[in-house]
């Protein structure tokens, strides 16, 4: 494929470069700061919905529900410019556009589309997920959280359970909710989709104390929780299928389009060495730069490709986990390889030095990405069997019914 843009690409890229420069900076965050989660959260919503004033939110979707009828091509485009600025973007926003939104509009109703598409690309809805489970972590499928069927005859579901690692589920207003609704046949079968209002009576969310001393993840807990049938995404028994669609939007998008090295190569200039110099002049640390360069240049052209897949139809598979495996490995050694460089002043950096507090951040979140959205381990499986046909490790579950393992 080409890789250079286009006229038409050109054009859309001016386009929204100029836009851009014009309307980011009233939204930037203030770099090296933790805000408290609830003004994170309110800039984010505030940056949805310039997106959305501009034209620019929901790029792929079409017009009749809030969208912009563009390109995949486009979206990417924007993407990349959008991420020369550090702007209120994280889970609160992105889940709902990268995950919340493709599993609606893949497996739901026109109904649903309707009323979820639109809010959410203004931002006036935000999203969680709700997956992981203390024993479902990267065995999603072994999830216990159940759906039974009201016996009131009102066709509405009556959920218990528990989900863990739900990213601002204390602060979002739906989710996206996986449960099981037949024990009977093997664990993948048995499990269905839902959308929830996390202010139904039932829920209850506790956040997590993680070792940045954030709280974005939570613990939630589900007890007798009602949910109408109307909130169903796909049919019953589908829910493995909608897990896919969402997993593989979560996977595509790890680290779309951030380029590290850039900033990384600043940083080294802004480092002195013990002679004088800066880190840079080190031939050593040039060499790894230029490693984790030409990693990030075939991870973005790779990337490139799988989205040109995705437009076209097809489905990306196991090589979309590729992208996330390449992105958290990379992330972990570029951001420890920042910390090396600041030397002892990156234990404790001087007040002022944002540069430095971000890139701790960036090392602490990159063991999280390690796991979240598929452990490495999980990927690499899946790779070695889907994409280079290797024999498959022994599955003694594979057929049983879940309520019939150990």
């Amino acid at each position: 494929m080409d890789f250079n843009d286009t006229p038409e690409e050109a054009a859309f890229r001016a386009k929204a470069r100029d836009w851009l420069a014009a309307n980011a900076p009233a939204h930037l965050m203030p770099d090296g700061v933790r805000l408290p989660d609830t003004e994170e959260a309110e800039r984010g919503r505030a940056w949805m919905r310039a997106l959305y004033d501009g034209g620019y939110s929901g790029i792929t979707l079409p017009k009749s529900v809030g969208g912009q009828g563009g390109t995949v091509i486009e979206a990417v485009v924007f993407a990349e410019e959008e991420s020369k600025y550090h702007l209120p973007k994280g889970p609160f926003t992105s889940i709902g556009t990268g995950m919340a939104l493709p599993v609606i509009s893949k497996h739901g109703t026109p109904e649903q589309i309707a009323r979820f598409a639109e809010p959410t690309l203004k931002g006036e809805l935000t999203w969680c997920q709700l997956f992981s489970e203390p024993s479902a972590g990267s065995d999603l499928a072994n999830l216990r959280t159940k759906a039974v069927r009201a016996d009131d005859g009102s066709g509405d579901w009556i959920v218990n359970g528990q989900k863990v690692w739900s990213s601002w589920a204390h602060l979002t207003d739906w989710g996206i909710l996986v449960v099981r609704t037949d024990p009977t046949v093997p664990k993948h079968k048995g499990l269905t989709f839902f959308v929830v209002d996390m202010k139904t009576p039932g829920i209850d969310v506790r956040p997590i104390r993680q070792i940045s001393g954030a709280s974005d993840f939570n613990e939630t807990f589900l007890t007798d929780v009602r949910i109408p049938d109307s909130q169903r995404i796909g049919a019953v028994g589908e829910g493995w299928a909608c897990c896919m669609t969402v997993l593989m939007g979560e996977r595509l998008g790890s680290g779309s389009h951030k380029s590290a090295i850039a900033g990384l190569l600043d940083y080294a200039v802004a480092t002195p060495d013990m002679m004088g110099g800066n880190a840079l002049d080190n031939g050593a640390v040039r060499q790894s730069l230029a490693e984790a360069l030409a990693e990030e240049q075939a991870e973005k052209y790779f990337q490139a490709r799988l989205r040109t897949m995705v437009s076209r139809g097809e489905n990306p598979g196991a090589l979309a986990g590729m992208v996330k495996l390449a992105y958290a490995r990379r992330l972990q050694k570029t951001s420890g390889l920042a910390l090396e460089l600041r030397g002892m002043d990156a234990m404790a950096p001087a007040s002022g030095d944002a540069a430095t507090a971000e890139i701790q951040m960036d090392y602490i979140w990159s063991t999280v990405m390690r796991i979240a959205g598929g452990a490495d381990e999980v990927l690499r499986n899946q790779i070695a069997e889907r994409v280079l046909g290797m024999p498959g490790d022994v599955r003694m579950d594979k057929d049983v019914p879940f309520d019939q393992l150990r």
